[in-house]
């Protein structure tokens, strides 16, 4: 098991290196060219190319059954839950089967109303309660892993 991190927009990095950390499970975080990442213990950085969603694919093929994905990336998700993987948003939403085929339609309406034309609500601003929803969701995949094991 590893847990692979969509890094170049993730505002959660340092708890994913910690609750790593303390599991004993190797971090690969995968970020693009223009994205900066610090090599410490326990985490491998992956540089993936500068293009759309060129690190998502790096993360697709590199994903195996029981690794954990941390992405904002709705396809990203899909395609890891696909292959028996977990996938967490940094906002703390565990992806799912029962979810992902709403959020996937959700992305669809999104973008269909933005190419003609209209506006969409923007995320809102990232909060510690964000963060603390995260850090128990992350915890909760690895005791399940754990226990699984």
């Amino acid at each position: 098991m590893k847990i692979l991190v969509d890094a170049d927009a993730c505002p959660v990095k340092d708890i994913i290196i910690s609750l790593g950390k303390k599991a004993n499970i190797p971090v690969e975080m995968v970020a693009s060219l223009n994205h900066r990442i610090n090599e410490e213990s326990g985490v491998t950085v992956i540089i993936a190319d500068t293009g759309p969603d060129a690190a998502d694919l790096v993360i697709a093929n590199r994903v195996k059954a029981g690794d954990i994905v941390v992405t904002q990336d709705y396809g990203l998700a899909a395609l890891v839950l696909g292959k028996q993987g977990m996938a967490l948003s940094p906002r703390g939403l565990i992806f799912s089967k029962e979810n992902i085929n709403g959020l996937l339609f959700q992305r669809y309406i999104s973008s269909k109303v933005r190419r003609g034309g209209g506006k969409i609500k923007g995320p809102a601003p990232f909060t510690e309660e964000d963060r603390d929803k995260f850090t128990k969701s992350l915890q909760k995949l690895l005791k399940s892993f754990i226990i699984l094991s």
